[in-house]
């Protein structure tokens, strides 16, 4: 199962997307829990994730988020704007799966 965690400011606008990604998921057959964190439960998550995806609202957290989760070999990206304003569930779940299995 691979573990992706999307965060933002307070985990909540993050939820709808979430939501398109488990169907997106489904669709594709993925072995995938997907959920959503407040930026500040993400030091208390990290056992829990295989990729950490930002919102775009904290994408100035990026480095301090790499640093952290870089010695764990937890992957971590910002989700990009237009996906995360069209709630583009395919795409984000592409970029999450992208970040766990390199090609």
């Amino acid at each position: 199962m691979t573990r992706i965690v999307l965060a933002c400011a307070f985990g909540m606008s993050t939820s709808m997307l979430v939501q398109r990604m488990q169907e997106e998921a489904a669709k594709q057959g993925l072995d995938a829990d997907i959920r959503a964190i407040s930026e500040t439960d993400v030091k208390r998550e990290t056992g829990n994730m295989d990729v950490l995806l930002l919102g775009p609202q904290i994408r100035f957290q990026l480095k301090k988020f790499r640093e952290e989760l870089a010695p764990m070999g937890i992957p971590v990206d910002v989700i990009e704007m237009a996906d995360y304003g069209r709630m583009n569930g395919a795409a984000v779940l592409k970029k999450a799966m992208d970040l766990v299995q390199p090609k």
